[in-house]
């Protein structure tokens, strides 16, 4: 009988054109060999021009889903996005204060990439204070990790700043932090990772910045990727490394999809496999 992959668990909103959310986020997850399974928090009306509407779920509806799927599974890592509103928030971090989860990786979704809002204040203040000591790592961009910390915008000196961004999260309780730079020229992620002392280390990782308009959910799947990684086992620096990697060739291997910023193609090396395992099938004779 197989051996079961670790299960992933995606907390996150539902977008019909699945370049985000919990359905970019299975797409995720199959490719690293993993299982997923998904608590909706939020329906959206969007598309990949932007985000019209969004109507949270209950917090009773969450929280009933979250404990049946605890009960049912072996959870080795969680993905949190989009929330929603702040009973939805509540009731994740009440989750997680039972559960005493391992790998649990936070992507604090604040704005689409649009730019409608997407949490409001009185959420982003129970992440700040509730969520932030609960998660192994969280992926804020550069302007959420301005606005999780309090800190005034950018003054052009990335390096240092995002150093000093990450050094506030990991001062208010987060062990690990990944800020992304998707929008420097060089697309460049500065990670700030626990040493076995409690102090900080960091490393910056850099690649290209690629020209295309496919470029819808990729903070959900640099999230759900590294939460696939150390299910997996692996430590936070080379789950980072090999998460970039992915990212960036599903972006180069994307297609183009709808009118606005489509997707980055989450299943590419699905269709690789099947490249190399077509180059390679003998030629039957007639």
């Amino acid at each position: 009988m197989p051996s079961t992959p670790p299960v992933i668990l995606s907390i996150a909103g539902f977008d019909p054109s699945s370049g985000a959310g919990v359905t970019a986020d299975i797409k995720t997850i199959a490719a690293h060999g993993c299982y997923g399974v998904a608590a909706i928090t939020a329906l959206t009306v969007q598309s990949t021009s932007g985000v019209a509407r969004v109507e949270p779920v209950s917090a009773a509806l969450l929280t009933g889903t979250l404990n049946e799927l605890a009960q049912d599974v072996d959870i080795a890592a969680i993905r949190i996005g989009m929330l929603g509103s702040a009973e939805v928030a509540a009731a994740v971090a009440s989750f997680l204060e039972k559960g005493k989860f391992s790998n649990v990786v936070l992507d604090p979704i604040l704005k689409s990439s649009s730019g409608a809002k997407l949490l409001e204040e009185k959420a982003l203040k129970i992440l700040r204070d509730r969520l932030l000591p609960l998660v192994t790592i969280i992926t804020p961009n550069f302007e959420e990790a301005l606005a999780l910390t309090g800190t005034s915008g950018g003054n052009g000196d990335y390096p240092n700043q995002a150093r000093a961004l990450a050094v506030r999260l990991h001062e208010m309780g987060c062990p690990n932090v990944v800020i992304t730079g998707g929008h420097l020229d060089k697309a460049s992620d500065f990670l700030g990772f626990q040493t076995s002392q409690g102090g900080l280390e960091f490393e910056m990782f850099s690649s290209e910045k690629q020209k295309t308009k496919s470029t819808h959910g990729t903070g959900c799947a640099f999230a759900t990727a590294l939460a696939c990684h150390l299910a997996l086992g692996r430590q936070v620096p080379e789950s980072v490394l090999l998460t970039k990697a992915y990212v960036t060739a599903a972006i180069a291997a994307a297609y183009p999809l709808g009118r606005g910023n489509g997707p980055l193609h989450h299943l590419y090396r699905m269709h690789e496999q099947r490249r190399r395992t077509a180059s390679t099938e003998p030629e039957i004779a007639h």
